[in-house]
């Protein structure tokens, strides 16, 4: 039996890049997956499509992770539609790459908003609907660790407070088995933050493995850590950063 059968999850910003590869391995490892999209109802559909050619079962929902009502609609629809609520992956995130003296406030505020409220949000709706046993993973950053590349600033204080967000609340969640963990990546090539994108040098430079990261390979670990198997694994910070914070 797949380690994640009869679980339903659902991945915010789940259309595309790492929130996408997250989606379709929770799929092939048994779960039945909602994703939440902004914009991109198509790319949202492929996900979808994607995930049910293989013989899953998925659920694409409008909902900006900044829209409390949204985000709650979407967290019930989830329930509402698959049953119930076993896995919750706080993926949607936005990096401004941009020296801080020059970040608008406009920027800094749909950082904070994306990165760290949004995650608030949907975390408290996830909770009021999640059934004993469950999972609750955070899509952070090595930078919200150590952060040696100029122009992640603001982006990196968000990312640290999700990982202080993480330790404190898996000890108010841990009577009822929930687990509460942060994986971290590094440089991971996506739309968001190419490989050959005019970001990457430093951060290539910064890592132990001298490449970048893919997206199936972070989903490989949010997987693990959904799974059975990681029971005992809760409050943790897991870097998936080619050895970037080494």
């Amino acid at each position: 039996m797949s380690k994640l059968a009869n679980k339903v999850a659902l991945v915010t910003g789940g259309s595309r890049g790492i929130g996408a590869a997250i989606a379709k391995r929770l799929a092939a490892d048994g779960a039945s997956v909602a994703i939440t999209y902004a914009k991109d109802a198509n790319a949202a559909s492929a996900v979808v499509k994607a995930i049910e050619g293989s013989g899953g079962k998925a659920l694409a929902i409008q909902a900006d992770a900044a829209d409390t009502k949204a985000i709650n609609g979407a967290v019930e629809k989830t329930v509402a539609t698959l049953g119930r609520l076993d896995v919750l992956v706080n993926n949607a995130g936005t990096a401004i790459p941009k020296l801080f003296v020059e970040t608008t406030l406009e920027e800094m505020d749909q950082m904070i908003n994306i990165n760290f409220r949004g995650i608030l949000i949907a975390t408290q709706a996830a909770l009021k609907n999640m059934n004993d046993g469950g999972r609750i993973i955070m899509i952070g950053s090595c930078v919200g660790e150590k952060n040696m590349t100029p122009g992640l600033a603001a982006y990196g204080a968000t990312k640290g407070a999700v990982k202080m967000f993480t330790q404190g609340l898996s000890r108010e969640v841990g009577s009822r088995g929930i687990t509460v963990n942060n994986v971290q990546p590094g440089p991971i090539d996506t739309d968001l933050n190419p490989a050959a994108g005019d970001w990457a040098a430093p951060q290539i430079a910064n890592t132990a493995l001298k490449r970048y990261g893919t997206s199936d390979e972070v989903a490989a670990l949010v997987s693990f850590v959904a799974s059975p198997e990681s029971s005992y694994i809760t409050g943790a910070n897991l870097t998936v950063d080619g050895g970037t914070n080494a």
